[in-house]
């Protein structure tokens, strides 16, 4: 088989059947709107396995698809680059996306816009696998927004919601902020390289980094500390990194598969490979990787603080999200890219898991998502149960379920870092793994153990969710288990990736890493790994937390009400999420109110209607109200004008 043609095939075959299903929606039977959907993203995902294992053998390939538009000599082009780092995202996205596509069944069943919402993820999707195949900026950002504006659909699917229209609307907002950052990365790119491609710009990079900008009189600046710097904006906005990190709790408002879809292997993780892929940039700019692993290692524990006080199901896996999403970015900026693809893959299966699992509960509820109206759930919901135990176990750390392997890389190759703000990170890091620990049994503990706390109608009712939500559920879980170990010793230390990330080598943590296991190899290396993690202090940390998750919620009770008394000051900042909500709203929302009325009273009101329009009649009516008393009708009143203007005239011309 041609294998361009299967590139060219995978998205496609996402993109057909959403405009299909989303033109003809209304007149076609829901069932063949989920059969045609799925169709699609099953043989995107029988595609993108075959590429995966055709690049694993040795075949890559770069090249342009057609010709977009030239421009000054520049071209326009849609093209895919397919090696390791993209084959590794295509699988990764179009397995959950199927999964997320086959347990939809079940959870939308009854919703009136059924066909709308398959129409959307298989649109998601395209996006997405757009993104990650392009060899080009162009294609990059139509990716990047696509993933955006079909985002901002899905938030807010639910449309008759305020509060769904209100988070679309902010997370769609904050992602401009984001996205204008990461468009002037690009015109930066394309002013200095000349060039959009991402191979000329990568072998151009090393020769332009004494290339300096004066961006402010007499302070000068290296052009690739700038653009990575630009782009990383962007990545903070899809990537949810503090301060742009407030639209992604919000986006709860959306149906759950979409909330697993976005914060598992899509748009979030977009920012991740986007760094990842511009790492022969960013190894050329020590200040780009240091803010990058500070932005992120503060995100990391500030927003793992916040799951701590969540009682929405789906927000405490939300502000995990959040917190994984800044140890994939702390290994960014490290260095140890490998590393941050290999936590962003294992966390792709753990974490969309865990908000099926959340989605499993609140279909048995009947849409409760307070988990203090839980408990007990274990008894009627033993599939559920068992998968969300793997899912916590793996995104606590343990060994030796597949977030123990990704994550303990993370925290030591910060710890191997020498770069300013390293530091701060791993200490960010270290302790975000007992609070991960915590807030992830917390969730178990309340949901699923001790006596149900709903009302008793509810209580008759639940039952275990059907086999189109149980199933995504169950194969979900078998990669969270297996994953790590399968490729803990691929990816980082047998240079998995190849050519496609870049290291230099007095950045390779990723190398230190691996002098802790010299010699080791296959099984032994699993072993060792695990032996070197049970004697590690994270892994204390996670297990101190689950012992104090289980004291709290299930020996005292009543403890938790007790220190939220005692520490209510700490607790009331964590519940309104350090004020940043709060301080946009002012900030933006109100100063946009304040420009609007400034702009409608000032502006509108008093220049345009009072100056402009009715300005101009009330002048033209005095003039007219004046003008109007030299047209009398009396002859005398003409005659002594004459005479007047008789003498004006002979005194002017008249004058010595």
């Amino acid at each position: 088989m041609d294998m361009e043609f299967v590139y060219l095939a995978i998205p496609l075959v996402c993109l057909i059947p959403s405009i299909i299903v989303g033109l003809a929606g209304r007149c076609m039977d829901r069932a063949w709107a989920h059969r045609i959907t799925i169709f699609g993203v099953a043989v995107a995902t029988a595609l993108s396995a075959m590429v995966f294992v055709d690049v694993m053998s040795g075949n890559t390939f770069n090249g342009s698809v057609y010709t977009w538009g030239v421009s000054g000599g520049v071209r326009f082009e849609i093209g895919f680059l397919i090696d390791q780092l993209s084959a590794t995202m295509m699988v990764v996205v179009s397995f959950v996306s199927l999964m997320v596509h086959i347990y939809t069944i079940g959870y939308m069943h009854e919703d009136p816009g059924y066909q709308r919402f398959f129409s959307y993820i298989s649109l998601f999707t395209f996006a997405m696998l757009m993104l990650v195949m392009s060899n080009n900026f162009l294609q990059l950002f139509f990716g990047w927004e696509g993933v955006g504006l079909v985002s901002y659909l899905l938030i807010g699917f639910w449309f008759d919601r305020e509060s769904a229209i209100f988070a679309n609307l902010k997370a769609f907002l904050v992602n401009r902020v984001g996205d204008f950052g990461f468009l002037m990365g690009i015109a930066a790119i394309l002013l200095v390289f000349g060039t959009l491609d991402y191979e000329t710009v990568f072998i151009a990079a090393p020769a332009v980094t004494d290339l300096t900008v004066e961006i402010v009189s007499g302070a000068h600046w290296n052009w690739i500390t700038v653009i990575c710097l630009l782009l990383f904006v962007g990545a903070m906005g899809k990537s949810a990194q503090v301060p742009l990190h407030v639209w992604l709790p919000d986006s709860m408002e959306g149906p759950t598969p979409i909330s697993a879809l976005i914060h598992a292997a899509t748009m979030v993780t977009a920012g991740i490979f986007m760094v990842a892929r511009m790492s022969p940039l960013f190894e050329y700019s020590e200040t780009a990787l240091s803010v990058v692993m500070v932005i992120g290692a503060i995100t990391a524990l500030s927003m793992a603080l916040i799951g701590i006080v969540q009682n929405d199901i789906k927000r405490v896996v939300a502000y995990s999200t959040l917190s994984q999403l800044g140890y994939m970015t702390v290994a960014l900026g490290a260095s140890a890219y490998a590393a941050g693809i290999f936590h962003l893959g294992t966390h792709a299966f753990f974490k969309a898991l865990l908000f099926l699992a959340a989605g499993s509960v609140i279909i048995a509820l009947h849409h409760e998502q307070d988990m203090r109206k839980m408990g007990g759930l274990r008894a009627v919901m033993p599939i559920t149960y068992v998968t969300a135990v793997i899912g916590s176990l793996a995104l606590a750390g343990i060994p030796p379920f597949a977030g123990f392997f990704s994550k303990d890389a993370i925290i030591e190759a910060v710890h191997a870092s020498q770069l300013p703000g390293s530091g701060f990170a791993y200490f960010a890091v270290t302790v975000g793994v007992v609070i991960t620990a915590f807030y992830s049994f917390r969730l178990l503990i309340m949901t699923f153990h001790g006596e149900f706390r709903g009302d008793h109608h509810t209580w008759e009712h639940a039952k275990e969710s059907p086999l189109v939500v149980t199933i995504p559920l169950i194969l979900l879980a078998i990669p969270s288990v297996i994953v790590g170990a399968i490729y803990f010793e691929p990816m980082l230390f047998q240079g998995f990736f190849g050519e496609s990330l870049k290291v230099l080598p007095e950045h390779d943590t990723v190398a230190h890493v691996a002098e802790s296991y010299h010699g080791e190899h296959g099984l032994d290396l699993i072993y060792a790994a695990i032996g070197h993690g049970v004697k590690a202090l994270p892994f204390w940390l996670a297990v101190s937390g689950i012992v104090s998750a289980w004291w709290l919620y299930s020996i005292k009770p009543e403890w938790p009400g007790q220190i939220q008394r005692k520490l209510s000051v700490i607790y009331a900042v964590l519940m309104r999420k350090y004020g940043f909500d709060e301080l946009y709203q002012f900030l933006f929302a109100g100063g946009a109110r304040v420009i609007g009325w400034l702009f409608w009273k000032v502006g509108d009101v008093t220049l345009i209607d009072g100056l402009a329009v009715n300005g101009t009649a009330r002048a033209v009516g005095w003039f007219s109200s004046v003008i109007r008393h030299i047209q009398s009708g009396l002859i005398y009143h003409y005659v002594f004008a004459m005479i007047i203007g008789l003498f004006l005239l002979m005194t002017w011309f008249l004058r010595p």
